[in-house]
């Protein structure tokens, strides 16, 4: 570990030793006495983190598996859906939809603007939606939309529209209330605020939701993602008795089962003012080496990571080796419309709950010290 850089990418993150501890136990079954304790114990935390009285799911796979088990579950062929698309995740979710037959309308914002409300109400009054997706933090902008105010405007215009939050790189480090804001289904994974390694797929599903794919018309179109199948294993672990559907990621869950109790022992409301705090503290010391954000607004700017145009004179190339080389992995651009134009920094997770870490700082004075290495003079 003593040459390992800082993983100070929007996810996955740095996870912490116990976490890391977790994941090395010997070969376990996954029917066995320690493992259904720690997989029914995580569905039922999952309920605190999300704040819902609905169904969890964790399966094996990474987040894109939620878009998959979203558009085959609970949409049918021929049904529209409204994708608010802020970014580079808005459209594979879209294509994701559209895959399992979605009839998609695309509600497009301008790079690093987040999609208004008015606009919102203005979509649904066009035609009806099954279902309205909304990218709560898209990775490739840093670009936060306002879930609370779009699944307010749903209910207003559109009460029989399920409400889907793509919420990959916001659970653990950016406001949800499922039930209190009327969201049906959350969607993220375990490698980013969750804090655990990548290889979980992990929901929340209103009742709401479960309801609508009980009472759908035509077969689920997919095996492995099928709710028939995953919510009588989920069940029974959630009652602390072995079932089987396909194997769990057994390493994967115990690592995810010591995150979890680490994010509800701090306090979740808690968890949220550290990242804002951490994000001010960032977006700060970025504004005042005189670089630019990608997001237009600080109002709706990610608290778990920050995406920044190089200043001129300063490309990737020159840039992100620099940090490596200071000990910091960064990520470079997403969005294919400005990719070579900016970088992206991950600042969630352990590297914020727990600042004596000194994770942020390390990044930040890395961040100057790069930028002075490449010539750029706002760094002096």
């Amino acid at each position: 570990m003593a040459s390992h850089k800082l993983c100070m990418i929007p996810g996955p993150i740095e996870f912490h030793e116990d976490v890391l501890q977790a994941m090395a136990t010997p070969a376990t079954s996954h029917v066995a006495p320690n493992f259904i304790p720690a997989l029914g114990e995580s569905i039922e935390l999952l309920r605190q983190i999300l704040f819902t009285s609905g169904q969890p799911f964790i399966i094996a796979g990474s987040g894109t598996l939620g878009w998959d088990m979203t558009a085959s579950n609970l949409i049918e062929a021929g049904e529209d859906v409204l994708v608010c698309n802020s970014g580079y995740f808005g459209d594979r979710f879209g294509e994701c939809l559209e895959t399992y037959g979605a009839k998609v309308t695309h509600l497009r914002v301008p790079i690093g603007e987040s999609p208004k409300l008015d606009d919102v109400a203005a979509a649904l009054k066009t035609k009806k939606f099954k279902a309205i997706t909304i990218t709560h933090v898209d990775t490739s902008t840093g670009v936060l939309a306002d879930i609370k105010g779009i699944a307010d405007v749903v209910r207003r215009e559109s009460p029989e529209t399920l409400v889907v939050v793509d919420g990959v790189c916001s659970v653990g480090s950016e406001e949800i209330r499922m039930d209190a804001w009327g969201i049906d289904v959350v969607v993220t994974a375990s490698q980013k605020a969750l804090g655990a390694p990548p290889g979980l797929c992990v929901m929340g599903v209103s009742e709401r939701a479960i309801g609508v794919f009980k009472n759908r018309n035509t077969p689920v179109p997919n095996y492995y993602a099928n709710w028939n199948r995953w919510l009588p294993i989920m069940n029974a672990y959630e009652a602390r008795k072995p079932s089987y559907f396909a194997t769990p990621a057994v390493q994967n869950v115990f690592a995810l089962n010591v995150s979890l109790k680490q994010i509800v022992a701090q306090g979740i409301e808690k968890r949220f003012a550290v990242h804002k705090e951490a994000s001010a503290k960032a977006k700060k010391f970025i504004h005042d080496l005189g670089l630019k954000l990608v997001p237009t607004s600080l109002e709706h700017a990610a608290n778990g990571m920050s995406a920044v145009y190089y200043p001129e004179g300063v490309a990737a190339t020159d840039l992100l080796p620099k940090l490596a080389a200071h000990g910091i992995v960064a990520a470079g651009g997403l969005h294919v419309e400005i990719a070579p134009k900016y970088f992206r920094i991950g600042h969630m997770g352990i590297s914020v709950t727990e600042p004596e870490r000194g994770h942020l700082d390390a990044t930040l004075n890395a961040l100057k010290a790069s930028l002075a290495e490449c010539g750029y003079k706002g760094a002096l």
